[in-house]
């Protein structure tokens, strides 16, 4: 019986499904958050509008962070895909969660992660825009 048991365990990492580099990437910023003494509320939060990738704490202001991953910078910088469009729909996350969280009265804002993970490196480039953006569209938050 426990050799079936280490054989289950042995095998166990050819069976799980991979990581993305999106997951790993958001990982990353997870950890990176936390040692900038963030607290992290929820992780891929999904809901009918969207998904936010991560929602955290700073001091007394609930953070709404975008996290994009990318291998290289040859298309651009990953922070530059968090364009008018995708600032209006996370506007829009955003005051969804404030609101099914009972959480209007706190001050909040946007910050955006990019992250460069080319395949040669084990350590990503991580960059930190704090307060990247103002809630946009018909949906803004007031704080």
């Amino acid at each position: 019986m426990q050799s079936m048991i280490d054989w289950l365990q042995q095998s166990w990492h050819t069976w799980r499904k991979p990581k993305t580099l999106g997951q790993r990437g958001e990982d990353a910023a997870a950890r990176f958050l936390k040692r900038l003494g963030y607290t992290i509320l929820v992780r891929s939060d999904r809901s009918i509008l969207g998904e936010l990738d991560i929602v955290a704490v700073d001091g007394e202001t609930i953070v709404f962070v975008e996290v994009k991953t990318r291998v290289s910078d040859s298309a651009g910088l990953p922070a530059e895909a968090v364009d008018d469009a995708k600032q209006q729909k996370l506007t829009r996350l955003a005051l969804a969660y404030l609101k099914r969280n009972d959480l209007l009265e706190y001050s909040a804002r946007f910050d955006v992660i990019g992250i460069l993970w080319p395949d040669s490196s084990k350590k990503p480039e991580i960059t930190h825009y704090i307060n990247a953006f103002e809630a946009t569209g018909q949906f803004q938050m007031h704080s």
